[in-house]
């Protein structure tokens, strides 16, 4: 996936470095034989790992270190010094690790490390693992059983021929026509094979307790010691009358992404109904395609309710700068075949409509089931649901938020992968609670948000530097207690708030 090819900048590390100046500095970046290196200090010691995240490039060097780990200050993937693993997604691939020696006041890098995994033993084994659902959740899990140890047979069921992918691209630089489709499959088709990881492509049509048993569209049954369900959520599609049959899409996968890439190859108009993240995202992309964008939605400035006021007025005014066209407090009323009509009988052109309003999670099956539901699939603080020896991560996951104390159900892809770590732990015999810090990122032509917590309510949304500089903070709170904070190009105050926040919950 994304990110370029890296300078060798600073010391050569193979040569040495002053230990003295590790210590100060915490992070040397440098280069060893070829590649870029980075000398850390650890909680534990000095190790040596590769500079970039695995997952879109992002430099390390401007990350943060806690403990042994070290943290990208783009995406806010996780990292082993020790072993390069990548313990918090969205990053999938191990780092480079690297051998280094210490003599007197010298630090150098000796060699790489060769690849290869901790020996590890899981508490329990199931006969076998399913996961229903093969997003970021069910990938997760499925390669997190792996790197637990479990060899017992892991299935991956889903329908969608394009999944596991890199579903955040398919609204941002895939859409956009910035990314290529190379970069939106989360591994080639060899990873699954060499993991052992089997893939079925089909709908479950039910789920068997009883026999730990489901059954697959064709009929066919598997059998299951562990169930993970990993359904995800659907996009709301709103019951709007279209007597012209004009395209309207939704976006969740890759097909989706391609139909609306298509639509605007020959259209030069579209409405997008919903400013919502995905409506937002979608409108700046279709943007870059030189596409005449109009937002229309309920709401008086867009995403105020998540982003706060000033924030959400920002995104407004970014999203004219570059032209799109906005409709506050409106509605749909009705689709033609060029138009859209909304509810005060203003007419907008359109050659095409997405459909950009949230998404309802996919409970259907374990509702069938009897497994306990409501806003999502029930589960405890271990990711485990009403039903013996069956979990649920991801989108359709209401767990509870050991921070608030309340029941939550977030839409984010990075938590999604780490409620699927959790789930497949546990499904082991881990015994986890479930209490990683929210993350999500926004893009919005060359301007990124970043949003650590959560807060669904707070009586201050405080405003610090210059949206219009690609420069602020935004910092939610409730009863003098910081809730979350969103950031704009301030990756290391982002970080650190994530690790304080994260730092609450552990005491």
């Amino acid at each position: 996936m994304g990110g370029g090819e890296t300078k060798l900048n600073g010391p050569d590390l193979s040569q040495g470095v002053s230990r003295a100046l590790l210590l100060e500095q915490g992070i040397v970046a440098g280069h060893a034989f070829g590649e870029a290196v980075l000398l850390v200090r650890g909680e534990s010691g000095i190790r040596a790992v590769g500079a970039t995240c695995t997952h879109y490039g992002g430099p390390l060097a401007d990350g943060l270190v806690v403990g042994d780990t070290i943290r990208c200050p783009w995406h806010h993937a996780c990292f082993r010094l020790e072993t390069g693993e990548p313990i918090g997604p969205p990053a999938l691939n191990d780092l480079a690790v690297w051998v280094t020696e210490e003599r007197g006041d010298t630090v150098r890098v000796v060699g790489r490390r060769g690849p290869g995994r901790p020996d590890r033993t899981p508490a329990l084994a199931p006969e076998s693992v399913v996961i229903i659902g093969a997003g970021a959740a069910g990938n997760s899990a499925a390669e997190t059983l792996r790197r637990a140890g479990y060899t017992g047979p892991v299935s991956l069921v889903d329908p969608d021929e394009a999944a596991p992918c890199d579903r955040p691209n398919l609204s941002k630089d895939y859409l956009a026509g910035n990314a290529p489709e190379e970069w939106i499959p989360l591994h080639p088709p060899e990873f699954y094979v060499n993991e052992r990881i089997e893939i079925i492509r089909s709908a479950v049509e039910s789920i068997d307790t009883q026999k730990r048993e489901i059954t697959l569209g064709d009929g066919s049954r598997r059998r299951w010691g562990a169930l993970i369900l990993a359904t995800g959520a659907e996009p709301v599609r709103l019951p709007i009358a279209n007597p012209a049959n004009t395209p309207v899409f939704t976006l969740r996968t890759l097909a989706d992404s391609r139909a609306i890439i298509e639509a605007a190859k020959s259209s030069s108009r579209a409405v997008v109904i919903g400013a919502s993240f995905i409506g937002l995202e979608v409108a700046a992309a279709l943007r870059k395609r030189e596409v005449e964008v109009h937002v229309v939605a309920p709401e008086p400035v867009p995403l105020a309710r998540v982003m706060g006021p000033d924030l959400g007025q920002y995104i407004r005014s970014l999203h004219e700068e570059n032209g799109v066209r906005f409709h506050p407090g409106r509605t749909v009323k009705q689709i033609e075949t060029d138009h859209v009509v909304l509810d005060d009988g203003t007419r907008v052109n359109a050659d095409f409509v997405v459909a950009g309003v949230g998404v309802r999670p996919r409970v259907a099956l374990a509702e069938k089931t009897g497994i306990k539901c409501d806003n999502g699939i029930i589960v405890d603080e271990e990711l485990r649901t009403s039903s013996p020896d069956v979990w649920a991560a991801g989108d359709v996951a209401n767990w509870p938020d050991p921070r608030s104390g309340e029941r939550v159900r977030i839409e984010h892809w990075a938590l999604a992968q780490r409620l699927g770590q959790t789930a497949a732990r546990n499904a082991l015999g881990a015994h986890e609670r479930f209490d990683a810090v929210p993350f999500f990122w926004s893009q919005h032509y060359d301007m990124v948000i970043a949003y650590v917590g959560h807060a669904t309510a707070w009586d201050s949304a405080r405003l610090e530097g210059d949206p219009a500089a690609m420069d602020c903070a935004v910092t939610f709170t409730r009863g003098g207690r910081r809730l979350a904070l969103a950031t704009i190009f301030r990756d290391a105050e982002s970080l650190r708030a994530e690790a304080a926040m994260q730092e609450e919950v552990v005491r």
